[in-house]
């Protein structure tokens, strides 16, 4: 449009002049060079001409209604909340804001957070579509299989509704860009029915080291560990584990080897849970491994499980060569458990009390300091 204007303009001068000839000569080649209709020619040039020079020609298009302010407020919205998708951002858009103004930590103006609550799904895509992520690097694979394979069973096919308690577990590897040497391992389980997400980290990955964690995640859950589903690794898959997993009567099955699609819900939750926030860099240091700990013990569970929604998969279609999809409302682990009728009323209220007391802009803060933290002592070590 703009170049149709300047065109438009290198004429102006001369058509009104010209005679009667020499206006259709100029309209004719108008409308070859612009590809407009000659009415439309003709009523462009009358236009130009009658505009006052003085004033500044009108926008085209519809008056933006979210405007800078309404921007900033959902960018800051998006940040606490983890950079998330729009369709998780909008359900726990309103929770955000709530909390915020009780404690008095949302500085943008009324009509702006009017403006950020009524805004559609559609629009909302479209913004933070444009906001700038964080990119991460890729990780390793430190998975190796067990010898003890006839005693603990292989679970193959989806899930089928279980309870909560039943979960998903795997390691994740802080090793930078090498395997060489002893460096940290996080332990990561992901529960089936609420996605409710625990985490503990050590040196290493030995046997003892990985029960140790599995003991401190499950006196973190909110509800009974019933049930283990890991990889075929030997951090795993050894007598220690099964041997304590069916003292405490907890199911212990495996995935098969090769197979990360059986273990898709931890898959995803390595990445959303500990590789976003903590990232790819090697943490070998013991009190780097301290505060990793320190920082899953209780900022990091708590945002996750409190504040961060996710979609599960409803419906899975195929359509010649195309999978559909159909996903559940965005909801947070503790939306999930509390929606839960097998979740006794006693854990519940534990967990409204915690919540009460919850902000996620004051969690994000602590773990940006604790992950900082984290990654100085590593440069300096």
């Amino acid at each position: 449009m703009g170049t149709k204007k300047e065109v438009l303009e290198e004429h102006l001068s001369g058509y009104p002049k010209a005679s009667r000839k020499g206006k259709s000569k100029t309209l004719d080649h108008l409308t070859e060079v612009l590809q407009m209709h000659r009415k439309a020619v003709i009523r462009a040039l009358r236009r130009e001409q009658l505009r006052d020079p003085e004033k500044p020609p009108k926008k085209r298009g519809r008056k933006i209604l979210y405007g800078p302010g309404v921007t900033a407020a959902l960018r800051e919205c998006w940040e606490i909340g983890g950079e998330i998708c729009a369709e998780r951002l909008q359900a726990m858009l309103k929770e955000y804001v709530r909390i915020l103004k009780r404690d008095q930590m949302w500085t943008h103006r009324e009509r702006d957070t009017m403006l950020l609550l009524r805004m559609s799904l559609g629009t909302m895509k479209n913004r933070v579509r444009d906001f700038e992520k964080a990119k991460a690097g890729g990780g390793r694979s430190t998975t190796k299989p067990s010898n003890l394979k006839e005693v603990i069973p292989v679970r193959t096919g989806p899930w089928e509704n279980p309870e909560p308690g039943y979960g998903e577990i795997d390691t994740v590897a802080h090793c930078g860009s090498t395997l060489l040497g002893s460096f940290c391992y996080s332990v990561n389980f992901t529960d089936i029915a609420t996605g409710w997400v625990e985490s503990a980290s050590q040196r290493d990955k030995g046997q003892l080291r990985t029960q140790e964690s599995i003991a401190e995640i499950r006196r973190r859950l909110p509800f009974p560990l019933r049930g283990l589903d890991p990889d075929s690794g030997s951090e795993f898959v050894n007598w220690h584990l099964y041997g304590w997993c069916k003292e405490r009567k907890i199911e212990l099955s495996r995935s098969r080897p090769n197979h990360k699609n059986d273990n898709a819900h931890i898959e995803q939750k390595n990445y959303a849970g500990i590789r976003k926030f903590v990232g790819y860099s090697r943490i070998d240091q013991d009190e780097a491994i301290a505060l990793l700990n320190e920082l899953y013990a209780s900022p990091l569970r708590l945002y996750i499980n409190f504040f961060q929604p996710s979609m599960q998969c409803l419906e899975k279609v195929r359509i010649g060569s195309r999978y559909f999809r159909k996903y559940d409302e965005p909801r947070t682990p503790y939306q999930r458990v509390l929606q839960d009728q097998r979740v006794s009323e006693e854990v519940k209220e534990q967990l409204q009390r915690r919540y009460a007391t919850l902000n996620p802009k004051v969690l994000r803060k602590e773990i940006d300091r604790l992950i900082s933290k984290i990654l100085k002592i590593q440069r300096s070590g």
